[in-house]
């Protein structure tokens, strides 16, 4: 096998079309798997959803190893995931999807799309139904959540995103990084939302609009994607994209412990929703202003 090196255009075209055809080609059967399941499976399309859709988001990572290794017969390492990169960044990764939802919780509130609840009723009601609920407080209920989605949500999800990030930041981007960085970026994160349309229809994220979902889904995908690819970039690393998906993630539903129940999560209430969107643009456009994006392939990388 070679060693990694830059490819010329006609074998960057071709795994581009080896790496998009098969994760797509294995990725929207299994996102598709609950409605062609879901009448003949007893167990009922949430569960086949949640079984398949995980493996779905494996896809693009084994598509890449597929691609890397076996098509275009190139050295595992150049994957990187031996590699960690500058360790400041992993903190960026953990902590900003968290302070993007505080940021989703309070323009949700601004925005009139939900309304901050200091009475905490989500939590109440869901201690009303569990069997003991004598003596907990809800807001020590409300405490070991987010301490489980600072802490433990990110390490547990991040497994499943580096199967998406090993895809679509680790492989894609940097072959399209030839476009020019935002192209590159942009163009990765639209292609990233569009991969999302079987599940999104379905109501994933956006339930009850199958097809403005899909169009809101590439939205969020070219914010989020952005971020994703700057912690990639500063890294050269799979994993600090990875960390940062899993974070958002267990973050994504945060805001709805504090906001009165019966919020439309489509407009707000989760990192998701558009009131999200604002945090997010707002965290690149500081990027920008801050000169750390585009970022200049000159600049050093401190480890």
């Amino acid at each position: 096998m070679s060693t990694p090196s830059d490819m010329d255009p006609k074998d960057t075209k071709r795994a581009l079309v080896w790496f998009l055809g098969l994760t797509f080609g294995l990725s929207w059967p299994l996102f598709l798997a609950p409605v062609v399941l879901g009448g003949v499976i007893p167990a009922g399309p949430q569960i086949i959803a949640m079984a398949a859709w995980s493996l779905a988001m494996l896809m693009p990572g084994v598509s890449a190893l597929i691609t890397n290794t076996y098509v275009m017969e190139r050295e595992l390492r150049g994957l990187n995931l031996g590699r960690l990169g500058p360790k400041r960044y992993y903190l960026w990764a953990w902590l900003l999807p968290i302070a993007l939802a505080v940021v989703a919780l309070l323009f949700t509130a601004l925005v009139g799309t939900g309304r901050l609840d200091p009475e905490l009723t989500v939590l109440r009601e869901g201690m009303e139904a569990l069997p003991a609920q004598e003596t907990i407080p809800a807001w020590a209920i409300m405490a070991l959540q987010i301490v489980g989605s600072l802490l433990f949500g990110p390490i547990i999800n991040t497994i499943f995103a580096l199967g998406e990030e090993l895809g679509w930041r680790g492989y894609l981007l940097p072959k399209l990084l030839p476009l020019g960085m935002w192209r590159a970026i942009l163009l990765s994160g639209a292609i990233w939302g569009v991969w999302h349309a079987p599940a999104i229809a379905q109501g994933h994220n956006y339930p009850g609009q199958p097809v403005l979902g899909i169009l809101m889904m590439v939205i969020l995908s070219l914010l989020l994607g952005t971020i994703l690819s700057w912690v990639y970039l500063e890294t050269r690393s799979p994993w600090a994209p990875a960390l940062a998906h899993g974070s958002f993630n267990a973050a994504a539903a945060l805001p709805l412990l504090f906001l009165e129940p019966g919020v439309d999560i489509v407009w707000g209430g989760t990192l998701a929703s558009p009131p999200a969107w604002i945090g997010m643009a707002l965290f690149i456009a500081w990027l920008v202003f801050t000169g750390r994006l585009p970022r200049h392939e000159s600049q050093p990388r401190a480890s």
